[in-house]
Protein backbone atom coordinates (compact mmCIF):
# COMPACT_ATOMS: atom_id res chain seq x y z
CA UNK A 1 0.00 0.00 0.00
CA UNK A 2 1.41 3.33 -0.96
CA UNK A 3 -0.17 6.59 0.81
CA UNK A 4 0.70 10.02 -0.34
CA UNK A 5 0.20 13.09 2.34
CA UNK A 6 -0.79 16.24 0.29
CA UNK A 7 -1.24 19.76 1.66
CA UNK A 8 -4.76 20.10 0.97
CA UNK A 9 -8.59 18.97 -1.24
CA UNK A 10 -7.59 20.41 -4.76
CA UNK A 11 -3.77 19.01 -4.36
CA UNK A 12 -5.33 15.40 -3.49
CA UNK A 13 -7.93 15.98 -6.45
CA UNK A 14 -5.30 16.51 -9.04
CA UNK A 15 -2.80 13.88 -8.10
CA UNK A 16 -5.53 11.51 -8.56
CA UNK A 17 -6.73 13.04 -11.79
CA UNK A 18 -3.41 13.17 -13.14
CA UNK A 19 -2.69 9.67 -11.90
CA UNK A 20 -5.69 8.25 -13.32
CA UNK A 21 -4.55 10.31 -17.06
CA UNK A 22 -1.00 8.73 -17.18
CA UNK A 23 -2.84 5.25 -16.58
CA UNK A 24 -5.03 5.51 -18.89
CA UNK A 25 -2.66 6.87 -21.45
CA UNK A 26 -0.20 4.26 -20.55
CA UNK A 27 -2.53 2.11 -20.87
CA UNK A 28 -2.85 2.62 -24.56
CA UNK A 29 -6.50 1.74 -24.51
CA UNK A 30 -8.45 0.45 -27.54
CA UNK A 31 -12.16 -0.74 -28.43
CA UNK A 32 -11.19 -3.80 -28.40
CA UNK A 33 -8.81 -3.61 -25.16
CA UNK A 34 -10.73 -0.91 -23.33
CA UNK A 35 -9.43 0.90 -19.73
CA UNK A 36 -11.97 0.13 -17.39
CA UNK A 37 -12.47 2.45 -14.53
CA UNK A 38 -14.68 2.17 -11.14
CA UNK A 39 -15.85 5.70 -9.68
CA UNK A 40 -17.79 6.75 -6.80
CA UNK A 41 -20.31 9.34 -6.20
CA UNK A 42 -20.11 12.08 -3.48
CA UNK A 43 -18.64 14.99 -2.56
CA UNK A 44 -14.60 12.99 -2.58
CA UNK A 45 -13.98 13.03 -6.07
CA UNK A 46 -15.96 16.14 -7.25
CA UNK A 47 -12.45 17.95 -7.56
CA UNK A 48 -11.04 14.89 -9.11
CA UNK A 49 -13.68 14.72 -12.18
CA UNK A 50 -13.66 18.91 -12.28
CA UNK A 51 -9.45 18.06 -13.42
CA UNK A 52 -10.45 15.39 -15.51
CA UNK A 53 -12.66 17.24 -17.76
CA UNK A 54 -10.18 20.01 -17.47
CA UNK A 55 -7.69 17.38 -18.91
CA UNK A 56 -10.05 16.17 -21.82
CA UNK A 57 -10.67 20.25 -22.97
CA UNK A 58 -7.37 20.94 -23.20
CA UNK A 59 -6.78 17.80 -25.57
CA UNK A 60 -4.43 16.09 -22.97
CA UNK A 61 -6.74 12.95 -22.58
CA UNK A 62 -9.63 10.93 -24.82
CA UNK A 63 -12.05 8.38 -22.73
CA UNK A 64 -13.34 7.09 -26.62
CA UNK A 65 -12.06 4.06 -25.18
CA UNK A 66 -12.65 3.65 -21.34
CA UNK A 67 -15.40 1.71 -19.66
CA UNK A 68 -16.74 2.97 -16.57
CA UNK A 69 -18.91 1.16 -13.41
CA UNK A 70 -20.10 3.43 -10.85
CA UNK A 71 -20.10 1.99 -7.17
CA UNK A 72 -24.00 2.58 -6.17
CA UNK A 73 -27.37 3.48 -6.72
CA UNK A 74 -30.21 4.53 -4.51
CA UNK A 75 -33.32 2.35 -5.03
CA UNK A 76 -36.72 3.70 -6.19
CA UNK A 77 -34.95 7.21 -7.44
CA UNK A 78 -36.10 7.82 -11.32
CA UNK A 79 -32.27 8.20 -12.95
CA UNK A 80 -33.66 11.99 -13.55
CA UNK A 81 -33.86 12.68 -9.91
CA UNK A 82 -31.73 15.21 -9.22
CA UNK A 83 -30.48 13.26 -5.95
CA UNK A 84 -30.30 9.95 -8.31
CA UNK A 85 -26.63 9.18 -8.62
CA UNK A 86 -27.14 8.74 -12.52
CA UNK A 87 -27.95 12.53 -12.30
CA UNK A 88 -24.57 13.21 -10.59
CA UNK A 89 -22.67 11.56 -13.08
CA UNK A 90 -23.74 12.93 -15.93
CA UNK A 91 -23.82 16.60 -14.31
CA UNK A 92 -19.99 16.35 -12.60
CA UNK A 93 -18.15 14.46 -15.61
CA UNK A 94 -19.97 12.47 -18.34
CA UNK A 95 -21.81 15.18 -20.08
CA UNK A 96 -18.63 17.48 -20.33
CA UNK A 97 -16.06 14.10 -22.11
CA UNK A 98 -16.50 12.20 -24.91
CA UNK A 99 -16.76 8.83 -22.94
CA UNK A 100 -19.60 6.64 -25.23
CA UNK A 101 -22.80 6.39 -23.67
CA UNK A 102 -22.85 2.96 -24.00
CA UNK A 103 -19.41 2.45 -22.05
CA UNK A 104 -20.99 4.20 -19.15
CA UNK A 105 -21.84 1.60 -16.49
CA UNK A 106 -24.65 2.43 -13.65
CA UNK A 107 -26.72 0.02 -11.38
CA UNK A 108 -30.20 0.27 -12.06
CA UNK A 109 -32.26 1.11 -9.02
CA UNK A 110 -35.52 0.58 -10.42
CA UNK A 111 -34.96 -2.50 -12.08
CA UNK A 112 -37.82 -4.92 -11.23
CA UNK A 113 -35.47 -8.16 -9.71
CA UNK A 114 -32.49 -5.93 -8.28
CA UNK A 115 -30.81 -9.50 -6.94
CA UNK A 116 -31.07 -10.18 -10.91
CA UNK A 117 -29.72 -6.02 -11.65
CA UNK A 118 -26.68 -7.03 -8.87
CA UNK A 119 -25.64 -9.86 -11.07
CA UNK A 120 -26.29 -8.96 -14.31
CA UNK A 121 -23.68 -6.10 -12.74
CA UNK A 122 -21.21 -8.59 -11.79
CA UNK A 123 -20.96 -10.52 -15.27
CA UNK A 124 -20.73 -6.88 -17.26
CA UNK A 125 -17.78 -6.42 -15.11
CA UNK A 126 -16.19 -9.91 -16.04
CA UNK A 127 -17.20 -9.27 -19.86
CA UNK A 128 -14.63 -6.71 -20.34
CA UNK A 129 -12.08 -8.27 -18.67
CA UNK A 130 -12.46 -6.54 -14.96
CA UNK A 131 -11.71 -3.17 -13.51
CA UNK A 132 -8.17 -1.84 -14.08
CA UNK A 133 -8.69 0.85 -11.25
CA UNK A 134 -11.35 1.57 -8.92
CA UNK A 135 -11.31 4.55 -7.78
CA UNK A 136 -13.22 5.46 -4.09
CA UNK A 137 -13.74 7.44 -1.51
CA UNK A 138 -14.79 6.82 1.62
CA UNK A 139 -17.57 7.93 4.86
CA UNK A 140 -16.22 9.05 8.35
CA UNK A 141 -17.10 5.19 9.85
CA UNK A 142 -14.90 3.87 7.21
CA UNK A 143 -17.58 2.76 4.56
CA UNK A 144 -17.13 2.47 0.64
CA UNK A 145 -19.97 2.98 -1.55
CA UNK A 146 -22.87 1.77 0.76
CA UNK A 147 -20.71 -0.71 2.28
CA UNK A 148 -21.18 0.29 5.92
CA UNK A 149 -20.15 -1.00 8.83
CA UNK A 150 -20.21 -4.83 9.71
CA UNK A 151 -20.49 -5.51 5.67
CA UNK A 152 -18.76 -8.54 5.14
CA UNK A 153 -15.33 -8.30 3.43
CA UNK A 154 -16.38 -11.34 0.73
CA UNK A 155 -19.64 -9.29 -0.06
CA UNK A 156 -20.19 -8.75 -3.99
CA UNK A 157 -22.64 -6.50 -5.96
CA UNK A 158 -26.17 -6.50 -3.68
CA UNK A 159 -29.07 -4.20 -2.39
CA UNK A 160 -27.93 -2.59 0.87
CA UNK A 161 -30.52 -1.66 3.52
CA UNK A 162 -29.26 1.76 5.01
CA UNK A 163 -28.36 2.33 8.46
CA UNK A 164 -30.46 5.22 10.33
CA UNK A 165 -27.42 6.89 10.45
CA UNK A 166 -26.72 7.06 6.90
CA UNK A 167 -30.28 7.80 6.24
CA UNK A 168 -30.03 10.78 8.69
CA UNK A 169 -26.75 12.29 6.83
CA UNK A 170 -27.97 11.71 3.39
CA UNK A 171 -31.71 14.18 4.56
CA UNK A 172 -29.78 17.41 3.70
CA UNK A 173 -29.73 16.50 0.18
CA UNK A 174 -34.04 15.82 0.44
CA UNK A 175 -34.90 19.01 1.56
CA UNK A 176 -33.79 17.83 5.52
CA UNK A 177 -36.75 15.27 5.22
CA UNK A 178 -35.97 11.93 6.42
CA UNK A 179 -39.01 10.24 4.62
CA UNK A 180 -37.92 11.25 1.21
CA UNK A 181 -34.34 9.22 1.42
CA UNK A 182 -34.48 6.24 -0.04
CA UNK A 183 -34.24 3.14 2.27
CA UNK A 184 -32.18 0.76 0.10
CA UNK A 185 -29.32 1.08 -2.20
CA UNK A 186 -27.73 -1.05 -4.93
CA UNK A 187 -23.67 -1.33 -3.85
CA UNK A 188 -20.68 -2.90 -5.55
CA UNK A 189 -19.22 -4.95 -2.82
CA UNK A 190 -16.09 -5.05 -0.97
CA UNK A 191 -14.74 -8.08 -2.58
CA UNK A 192 -16.30 -6.39 -6.24
CA UNK A 193 -13.87 -3.34 -5.32
CA UNK A 194 -11.39 -5.67 -3.85
CA UNK A 195 -11.71 -7.77 -7.33
CA UNK A 196 -10.27 -4.71 -9.35
CA UNK A 197 -6.12 -4.78 -10.55
CA UNK A 198 -4.98 -1.22 -8.75
CA UNK A 199 -7.69 0.48 -6.11
CA UNK A 200 -6.90 4.58 -5.24
CA UNK A 201 -8.96 5.89 -2.05
CA UNK A 202 -9.02 9.35 -1.67
CA UNK A 203 -9.27 10.56 2.12
CA UNK A 204 -9.65 14.55 2.92
CA UNK A 205 -10.85 16.03 6.03
CA UNK A 206 -10.67 16.02 9.88
CA UNK A 207 -14.05 14.49 9.72
CA UNK A 208 -11.83 11.65 8.03
CA UNK A 209 -9.08 11.45 10.13
CA UNK A 210 -10.44 8.33 12.43
CA UNK A 211 -11.20 6.02 9.32
CA UNK A 212 -7.34 6.73 7.74
CA UNK A 213 -6.20 5.38 10.93
CA UNK A 214 -8.20 2.49 10.66
CA UNK A 215 -7.35 2.07 7.24
CA UNK A 216 -3.56 2.20 7.49
CA UNK A 217 -2.62 1.71 11.82
CA UNK A 218 -5.02 -0.87 12.76
CA UNK A 219 -5.95 -4.24 11.64
CA UNK A 220 -8.25 -5.48 8.81
CA UNK A 221 -12.29 -5.47 10.13
CA UNK A 222 -15.60 -5.74 8.72
CA UNK A 223 -16.67 -2.80 11.24
CA UNK A 224 -14.09 -0.43 8.82
CA UNK A 225 -14.84 -1.38 5.89
CA UNK A 226 -11.90 0.46 4.80
CA UNK A 227 -9.11 -1.73 6.36
CA UNK A 228 -9.80 -4.01 3.59
CA UNK A 229 -7.41 -2.18 1.30
CA UNK A 230 -4.21 -3.63 3.56
CA UNK A 231 -4.91 -7.12 1.30
CA UNK A 232 -4.89 -5.30 -2.12
CA UNK A 233 -1.36 -6.05 -3.75
CA UNK A 234 -2.02 -2.50 -5.75
CA UNK A 235 -3.60 -0.06 -3.37
CA UNK A 236 -2.88 4.20 -3.46
CA UNK A 237 -4.63 6.12 -0.67
CA UNK A 238 -3.92 9.74 -0.94
CA UNK A 239 -4.77 12.19 1.45
CA UNK A 240 -4.83 15.53 2.74
CA UNK A 241 -2.95 16.53 5.88
CA UNK A 242 -6.62 17.28 7.55
CA UNK A 243 -7.17 13.77 7.57
CA UNK A 244 -3.38 12.66 9.34
CA UNK A 245 -4.65 14.23 12.51
CA UNK A 246 -5.44 10.70 14.17
CA UNK A 247 -1.98 8.73 12.67
CA UNK A 248 0.86 8.42 14.85
CA UNK A 249 3.67 10.88 13.61
CA UNK A 250 5.74 7.64 13.15
CA UNK A 251 3.58 5.98 10.31
CA UNK A 252 3.47 10.11 9.00
CA UNK A 253 7.12 10.42 8.72
CA UNK A 254 7.74 6.28 7.08
CA UNK A 255 5.53 6.93 4.19
CA UNK A 256 6.64 10.50 3.72
CA UNK A 257 10.57 9.19 4.03
CA UNK A 258 10.01 6.67 1.28
CA UNK A 259 8.30 9.30 -0.76
CA UNK A 260 12.12 11.14 -0.12
CA UNK A 261 14.20 7.93 -1.04
CA UNK A 262 12.36 7.61 -4.00
CA UNK A 263 12.65 11.42 -5.06
CA UNK A 264 15.80 12.17 -4.09
CA UNK A 265 17.78 8.76 -4.04
CA UNK A 266 15.88 6.45 -6.92
CA UNK A 267 14.91 9.73 -8.89
CA UNK A 268 10.94 9.26 -10.72
CA UNK A 269 12.77 8.21 -13.51
CA UNK A 270 13.45 4.95 -12.28
CA UNK A 271 10.03 4.13 -10.75
CA UNK A 272 6.97 3.20 -12.64
CA UNK A 273 3.33 4.74 -11.96
CA UNK A 274 2.89 2.41 -9.33
CA UNK A 275 5.90 2.91 -7.28
CA UNK A 276 8.15 -0.43 -8.49
CA UNK A 277 11.68 0.27 -8.87
CA UNK A 278 12.30 -0.32 -12.93
CA UNK A 279 16.07 0.43 -12.93
CA UNK A 280 18.49 -0.62 -10.15
CA UNK A 281 21.60 1.58 -9.78
CA UNK A 282 24.32 0.39 -7.06
CA UNK A 283 25.03 4.21 -6.54
CA UNK A 284 22.29 4.52 -5.04
CA UNK A 285 23.57 3.22 -1.90
CA UNK A 286 26.25 5.96 -1.74
CA UNK A 287 23.81 8.83 -2.17
CA UNK A 288 22.23 7.69 1.49
CA UNK A 289 23.20 9.53 4.64
CA UNK A 290 22.34 8.83 7.65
Amino acid sequence: MRLFILEDFDKVSYYIADYIKKRILQFKPTSSRPFVLGLPCGSSPIGVYRYLIEFYRTGQLSFQHVVTFNMDEYVGLPKEHPESYHTFMWIHLFRHIDIPVENVNILNGNATNLDEECQRYEDKIRSVGGIELFMGGIGPDGHIGFNEPGSSLHSRTRPKTLTYETILANARFFDGDMVKVPKLALTVGIATFMSAREVCLIITGQHKAVALAKCIEECVNHAWAVSCIQLHPSALVVCDEDATQELHVKTVNYFNSIQQIQQKVIGPENIDLKGSVINFHPNWLNRIRY
